[in-house]
This record gives C-alpha cells, sequence and structure tokens, in this order.
C-alpha cells in the first residue's frame, strides 16, 4: 500500500475525520481540492448526476476514463479515487487492466463494489500495486431502489464479514452506503482501515457526499444529504439574468468589447467598400 493511502489509517488512528466529495469535471474538482477536502471520488454516479443515465450500470470505462482525467487535471492536492464501472472488474485480469487505465488517467487508487465475493479482485489489484476502495451497503451497481442494508441480524452480520474480508484482501478503506448508524458504527470499531459513510450516520472515520447534493444543484435532497449551499437557484439567476440582458441588448457594453483604432477602422471601411460590395 503507498504512502498516502496508508495516510488514511491514520487519520482514523488520531480520529481526524475524512473528508470525500465526488468530482466529474476539472472545474469542480479545482473548487473542491483548494476548499481542503482530503478524497475526490470520480464516482459512477457521473451516470445519473451528469451524463442523463437512468442508473450507473450504463457507464462504461470510457466515460470513467474521460471524466477521471478531467477531475485529475483539476487537482494539485487531494486524493483521486476513480470508481470502476459496472462490468469492469468482472475477473482479476480485466479489472488490473481497466483499474490500471484509471491510474494512467491521473487516480491514485480505485473504488468497486461488493464484499466477500471480490477478494480475489481485491488480492489481483493489490498485486499489481494498485490501492482498493471497497464500497459495501446499498450497491448501485446492484441495480434495485436505493435502501437501507443491514437492519436484520443476518445482514448485518454478512456486512460485517464482508468488510473484514475487504480488509484482510488489501483494502485501505471501504465506503459504507445507506447502513443503520449502529451497524457502521460497529464495523469502524471492528477495522483498522477507515469508514467513510454515506448515509451511514456520525460514527464513520469520514464521510462522502455526492457534490450535486451538497451544493445544492440536484432535483430533491435526499434524507442521507444535506445542501450546504443553494447552487441551483444561484446558477438560474445568473443564467436568467443573462438571457434577459442579451434579449434586450444591454449586454454586452463597450466594456465587454474591444475596438479598433479609429485609423484602422477607416482604412477597413473604405476596403469594404471598393472590395467587398456587389
Amino acid at each position: 500500500m503507498r504512502k498516502q493511502a496508508r495516510s488514511f489509517a491514520v487519520k482514523k488512528d488520531t480520529r481526524s475525520p475524512i473528508a470525500m466529495l465526488t468530482a466529474y469535471d476539472c472545474p469542480t474538482a479545482r473548487i473542491i481540492d483548494e476548499c481542503g477536502a482530503d478524497i475526490i471520488l470520480v464516482g459512477d454516479s457521473v451516470g445519473t448526476n451528469v451524463l442523463g443515465y437512468d442508473d450507473t450500470t450504463k457507464v462504461t470505462m470510457d466515460d470513467m476514463i474521460h471524466h477521471t482525467a478531467a477531475v485529475a487535471r483539476g487537482v494539485r492536492r487531494a486524493f483521486v479515487i476513480g470508481d470502476m464501472p459496472y462490468h469492469s472488474y468482472n475477473t482479476p485480469a480485466r479489472a488490473l487492466a481497466n483499474a490500471r487505465a484509471l491510474l494512467r488517467c491521473g487516480a491514485r487508487a480505485v473504488k468497486l463494489e461488493g464484499g466477500a465475493k471480490m477478494v480475489p479482485i481485491v488480492r489481483a489489484l493489490r498485486t499489481g500495486g494498485i490501492d482498493v476502495c471497497g464500497h459495501l451497503g446499498y450497491l448501485p451497481q446492484s441495480g434495485g431502489k436505493p435502501g437501507i442494508v443491514g437492519k436484520t441480524l443476518a445482514e448485518a452480520k454478512t456486512l460485517v464479514a464482508d468488510a473484514l474480508a475487504l480488509q484482510k484482501a488489501g483494502a485501505f478503506m471501504i465506503v459504507l452506503e445507506l447502513i443503520p448508524k449502529e451497524l457502521a458504527r460497529a464495523v469502524t470499531h471492528l477495522l483498522w482501515v477507515p469508514t467513510v459513510g454515506i448515509g451511514a450516520g456520525p460514527y464513520c472515520d469520514g464521510q462522502v457526499q455526492v457534490f450535486h447534493d451538497a451544493a445544492g444543484l440536484s432535483p430533491r435532497v435526499y434524507r442521507h444529504a444535506k445542501a450546504f449551499g443553494r447552487g441551483k437557484e444561484m446558477f438560474a439567476t445568473a443564467v436568467s439574468q443573462y438571457v434577459k440582458e442579451v434579449k434586450e441588448r444591454t449586454f454586452p457594453t463597450g466594456e465587454n468589447a474591444s475596438a479598433l483604432t479609429d485609423e484602422v477602422a477607416t482604412e477597413l471601411e473604405s476596403w469594404i467598400v471598393k472590395n467587398c460590395r456587389l
């Protein structure tokens, strides 16, 4: 495991919370990086938040490579994790090839969904020198409506076993999505690697949110999320004002344009009269 990936275990030991946000483009990544987030996740949620897909299963490796590269260009400090899209890690060989592609375009680690059944994949990636973040609880790539996972004792036991298996296989971090807060606390206390929650309560070692939710750009605010700004209203106000001023011909003004010198303008007009008019 490389030094920066190991540093998150130190954060866990020192109880220094890990702040993670998604980003899908360079300008957003630059803002998140400058604001001090520890990790930027180039999530396959790009499919539903940016690309207009119905769900994340339609996201391709080409999509993830394109957006991971864009994010990496805007980052100077934060740790970039690239999501492995649906069917991109069906076999160890395929997972290794696709993970290497994400690292080549700027990711420092990859994330994949699933528990104990992912152990051979995680081990193969670790053997190949690639740091892996696990993902347990609600798994968007598995389909179905989002819902709380781990409410029964049997589900909770399975999730704990999956978390321990991923840690043993070499995962340096595990995302816990939509699980009860008590279960998240138990898993967090059991593991030496950090947990990062989304809809998993306050006891994880860190939190991750979708940028569009946090910035107030999403059509709705989910229970597990919080809009920390009013991005949608801010952008709507700016765009509406732009459209209004263009239609009223109050934008642009002379201050928004450059000008020829009087001499060049006169010469150009003379040349047009002589050479361009029918």
